[in-house]
């Protein structure tokens, strides 16, 4: 969390100075914005991230050609927050919009492509829609393969994309051998623990639905040392942890443990999330189904 502080007090820092000596529509104070924004969206503080996102964008729209790199930047980073907001109309919207710039200022098979079809395959993902997800985390993993050393950290993080898309479509050994490719990079290279946490979240997720639940609670607790380090209490991703933690609780008829820790999961939903947050309304469910039980 201190990181996050620092990167804040940094980041701003700089805008004053830059808000001191540059024009208001200057593209520098746009990057400050942005800079912030992304701070901001790390944090899971996700309407704040927004509002700095929009200030971002509005220099970059008056200032910038319209097929300027930083522009479909700009869309990249309101698809994430708005997936992460579980708005995945708008982030779509987003999507394409930033799609449309790379085509017209990139060759096929740039790198900025990548990080692209990897939102995309993120919320086709949350939408359901295995397949369409499938497709474009495989065509983001075409990229980085041609683009990127064989143990380069974001290889890991598609790799366990595609790995949990197997989980949900129910191939757990393909989606364990995705997983595994993830965690011998991540294991051995420099990587964001953060993304080490998902990949152990998504073997955790496997083993729970194959009724492995002694293997899956070691990956969770993995999961959650590394969360619990490096996030605010109520941070939305450690929600996403503690309603795994209650379902696998839940199914192992410990009701008192799976009330616990889905309480943890709503608190935080109910303070950072929309009430139509779609994790917010399966905590909720969760809940409810929990509570039955006691």
């Amino acid at each position: 969390m201190g990181e996050y502080s620092k990167a804040l007090e940094y980041y701003e820092k700089s805008l004053k100075i830059r808000e001191k000596v540059l024009p208001p529509a200057h593209p520098s104070l746009a990057t400050s914005y942005n800079n912030i924004g992304q701070v901001y969206s790390r944090m899971g503080e996700y309407s704040k991230a927004l509002e700095y996102y929009e200030k971002s964008h509005k220099i970059y729209e008056e200032a910038l050609p319209p097929t300027h790199p930083n522009l479909a930047g700009s869309y990249l980073c309101f698809a994430g927050c708005y997936e992460k907001m579980g708005d995945y109309t708008t982030a779509l919207k987003a999507l394409k919009n930033a799609y449309k710039i790379q085509e017209k200022t990139f060759q096929e098979g740039n790198q900025a492509f990548a990080s692209t079809f990897r939102l995309y395959g993120r919320v086709y993902r949350d939408l359901k829609e295995y397949l369409k997800a499938l497709n474009y985390y495989e065509k983001c993993l075409a990229i980085d393969r041609k683009t990127l050393p064989e143990k380069h950290p974001n290889l890991a993080v598609i790799y366990s994309n595609i790995g949990d898309v197997h989980r949900l479509m129910g191939d757990y050994e393909k989606a364990l051998a995705f997983h595994k490719k993830a965690l011998s990079i991540q294991e051995n290279v420099k990587c964001n623990p953060l993304e080490c946490a998902t990949t152990y979240m998504n073997v955790g997720e496997t083993y729970r639905e194959m009724k492995d639940y002694t293997t899956a609670l070691t990956y969770y607790q993995k999961e959650l040392k590394i969360r619990e380090e490096k996030l605010a209490k109520n941070h939305p991703d450690l929600a996403v942890i503690y309603h795994n933690m209650s379902k696998l609780y839940f199914s192992t008829q410990k009701y008192s443990m799976a009330m616990k820790y889905v309480q943890q999961a709503v608190e935080i939903g109910q303070e950072k999330l929309s009430s139509t947050h779609p994790h917010l309304v399966e905590y909720r469910e969760t809940f409810e189904k929990i509570r039955k039980k006691q």
